[in-house]
């Protein structure tokens, strides 16, 4: 699954890399996790950022929330899952990020924080799906998830699965309401173990209220007490 990820760039960044405009103010973020409102952009406005919450309320909920939001739904399953079917269908979206968490297991109680980011550090895209519904007080809101798949050799060596990251040149294909399942189906691959790096990060991830730079730092391998040293 993925249930931590990073977009520590700047606005304009954002902006010049995906050639849409933001109106919301924008700080980097460098801990995203579920339930908390950020950039994607949609099918529906691919000119622009929208602001949207992490974790679906499905459409099957009928106007009401459920006790589970989905944060991760499987690419490979996607077409067979009514709860997504229409959303696969209607409404994709783009998930900026640089980079995204998992964590290793190290005995049985030791789990290592990684990121993993493309090999130039540069921002990418998640495959997304996004869900419109209205609350119990009649408000609407708008939330997303992000598509995974099996891991690639790097990510595969730390966790059994990897969101889908889109390549830059399919990002259209993917936002396009005309794009044919097939067409669909086929950006859904796994993304090349050599286009990517990682490395060990603080544990100071593993606290969803901890957002800051020092989160990405590079940090040296856990030792046999589990204790970690910053490096610099």
């Amino acid at each position: 699954m993925c249930g931590r990820y990073s977009l520590s760039k700047s606005k304009l960044e954002l902006e010049e890399r995906y050639q849409a405009e933001m109106l919301e103010a924008f700080d980097p973020r460098y801990n995203i996790a579920p339930t908390q409102l950020v950039p994607v952009i949609t099918s529906d406005s691919p000119r622009g950022f929208s602001h949207f919450y992490w974790g679906i309320t499905p459409e099957f909920s009928k106007n009401k929330p459920v006790s589970q939001k989905f944060i991760n739904a499987r690419a490979e399953t996607i077409t067979e899952k009514i709860s997504f079917k229409s959303s696969f269908e209607k409404r994709r979206c783009l998930v900026p990020a640089d980079g995204f968490f998992e964590w290793k297991k190290v005995g049985k109680k030791i789990r290592v924080p990684y990121r993993f980011t493309l090999a130039d550090e540069s921002l990418f895209s998640f495959a997304g799906l996004w869900e419109e519904y209205e609350n119990e007080n009649g408000i609407i809101q708008h939330t997303f998830l992000i598509l995974t798949t099996s891991p690639n050799g790097l990510v595969a060596d730390v966790h059994d699965r990897m969101p889908v990251i889109i390549k830059k040149e399919d990002e259209k294909k993917w936002l396009d309401k005309y794009s044919s399942e097939d067409t669909l189906l086929d950006i859904l691959k796994i993304y090349p173990a050599d286009g990517m790096m990682s490395y060990t990060v603080s544990p100071l991830v593993n606290h969803v209220g901890n957002d800051s730079p020092q989160i990405l730092r590079k940090t040296s391998p856990m030792d046999q007490f589990g204790n970690y040293t910053l490096f610099g």
